[in-house]
């Protein structure tokens, strides 16, 4: 049994490390912080955790963390790198679901954060949270930077292509849509019912932050440079992500045994039959990537769908499998769950 805390548990992504983390057989959920919101009951501003998370909201800084196993945090990017340190010194392993750790250029991680690192020598060290390439590093890590949603997805449908080096790097291309809870629970605008129910639109398609950390893994697959194009869309869901993938693909290859063999082992990734649609509804709730491939007028372009819950596998469910591996749990405790449908 290890003790957990979170940090910053009030958005979609810690209400739902809360709703996973409530039932895991392994977990006693020792804190819960919220600066605002510090003295409520868990459950009375989430009432589907009634019966299941006895806990008050309570300040971070007098939120006993310290002495945590392991600390999540679940906050806007540019907080957890301000209280890493102090955690890791005290023998606290940290999950941060945030972009804090995640790019190993800290030039690059500015130009697209907007703000300077605060602890730059935990970067190097902090181990990229993607379980299906790192999961023996993610065994002794102390720092772990859980990935992104959509670098999720996108990763996860082009690893196989890469990896056996059988995809053009020089035009790779990701067109993927997501759900407003990818914009988190704070207000705005554009993530009101009147806005974004009935419409479907791009956004950052001249650039966005998830760029570099997808263009840094997919080099890595590869071990060369990568011409990647992004661009994320918005629709009127409230979870799941759909990347379409785009990749000119050496003839002759049974792409269908590549992605079979890669992800065999993978207890989250399910491979379907070649020609599948794999839906986002059929992954809601779950932690499940669930990817099909197309070789549309059987030329060198092949077409990979990838669906995930961008609050489960995308976020959260993630970070869960990431603690598993860490502590030495069977990889599935606490996630084994199906997807909500209708």
């Amino acid at each position: 049994m290890i003790k957990v805390g979170i940090v910053g548990g009030t958005g979609y992504t810690g209400v739902e490390l809360l709703r996973l983390l409530a039932l895991h057989p392994q977990v006693e959920l020792a804190a819960i912080t919220s600066r605002k919101e510090a003295g409520m009951r868990v459950a009375d501003m989430f009432p589907n955790l009634r019966g299941h998370v006895d806990l008050a909201f309570s300040d971070p800084e007098q939120a006993d963390l310290a002495s945590c196993d392991v600390v999540f945090f679940a906050t806007p990017n540019g907080i957890a790198m301000q209280q890493a340190r102090e955690l890791l010194a005290a023998g606290v392993r940290v999950i941060d679901l945030a972009a804090d750790f995640r790019i190993k250029d800290l030039v690059v991680w500015s130009k697209w954060y907007g703000m300077e690192h605060a602890c730059p020598e935990l970067v190097e060290e902090a181990v990229y949270g993607l379980p299906e390439v790192n999961r023996e590093q993610i065994k002794t890590a102390r720092l772990i930077a859980n990935p992104g949603c959509y670098p999720t997805a996108v990763q996860l449908g082009f690893l196989p292509l890469l990896a056996a080096g059988v995809a053009d790097t020089s035009c790779l291309i990701a067109d993927a849509k997501s759900g407003v809870s990818g914009a988190g629970r704070g207000a705005s605008v554009r993530a009101l019912f009147a806005e974004s129910a009935d419409s479907f639109a791009a956004y950052g398609a001249s650039g966005h932050r998830h760029l570099p950390e997808i263009s840094q893994g997919l080099a890595g697959f590869s071990g060369k440079n990568v011409n990647f194009t992004f661009v994320p869309h918005l629709t009127p869901l409230i979870r799941g992500i759909h990347a379409t993938l785009y990749a000119r693909v050496t003839h002759g290859v049974d792409i269908q045994a590549l992605f079979e063999q890669r992800y065999q082992n993978e207890p989250f990734v399910d491979v379907m039959p070649a020609g599948s649609h794999p839906e986002t509804r059929s992954v809601r709730g779950a932690n499940t990537c669930r990817i099909s491939w197309h070789r549309p007028q059987n030329g060198d372009m092949v077409v990979v769908l990838s669906v995930i819950d961008n609050l489960v596998k995308g976020a959260a469910g993630q970070a869960v499998q990431n603690m598993n591996i860490m502590f030495g749990f069977a990889e599935s405790m606490g996630l084994e769950l199906i997807g909500l449908l209708p």
